[in-house]
């Protein structure tokens, strides 16, 4: 049997679809943006709008954005089989003031979780090494190459249009979810 594991989860663009934002962007900023268009993961320069315009803009509407928010596919079921021998520790960039948001959809999807931390910003290293984690998954590029490079774990990359730079190799880029699975099946099952 696998030892019981710690893994560590990151929520946006990683177990939410990471195309999320997008139809809400286009609203407001009249684009027609669509996740092939999103090759960063600053905004600011893609909507062509300053960095206080973008957070006026998610203090707006972020509460509505994350309860509205669509799983990754694949994600529940792995999320599910996963809870039954490992530990499910979520450790996203959302700030303290949407943990009532943030659970209640978790707990409205009956998503499995251990525990949901939000740490208010990307840099995600301290809330990791407090939770001793064995693996971790992310969508940010930069965050993915410093988690891995800190901690000597595997991370995966879910990979999208704004986080394909060069990784090292216990970056590991999935696709999707059934992907992502079978890389960590295989590595739990070693």
């Amino acid at each position: 049997m696998t030892a019981k594991k710690r893994i560590g989860l990151d929520i946006d663009g990683t177990i939410t679809a990471p195309d999320t934002f997008i139809p809400y962007l286009n609203k407001y900023f009249n684009k027609s943006l669509t996740l092939d268009d999103i090759v960063e993961y600053d905004l600011t320069n893609i909507l062509e709008i300053s960095e206080q315009q973008f957070w006026e803009w998610m203090g707006k509407h972020e509460g509505i954005i994350y309860e509205q928010a669509r799983l990754a596919e694949y994600a529940e079921q792995t999320l599910h089989e996963w809870t039954k021998e490992h530990d499910l520790i979520y450790i996203t960039a959302r700030r303290e003031h949407l943990a009532s948001v943030t659970k209640n959809w978790f707990t409205s999807r009956s998503l499995p979780f251990d525990h949901i931390e939000l740490v208010g910003k990307h840099d995600k290293i301290e809330a990791i090494r407090s939770h001793r984690l064995d693996i971790f998954f992310e969508d940010k590029h930069d965050n993915a190459v410093a988690i891995a490079e800190e901690f000597k774990i595997p991370v995966i990359l879910m990979d999208t249009p704004y986080n394909r730079l060069p990784v090292p190799g216990n970056v590991i880029r999935a696709t999707n979810w059934l992907e992502a699975k079978a890389w960590v099946d295989k590595w739990l099952a070693e």
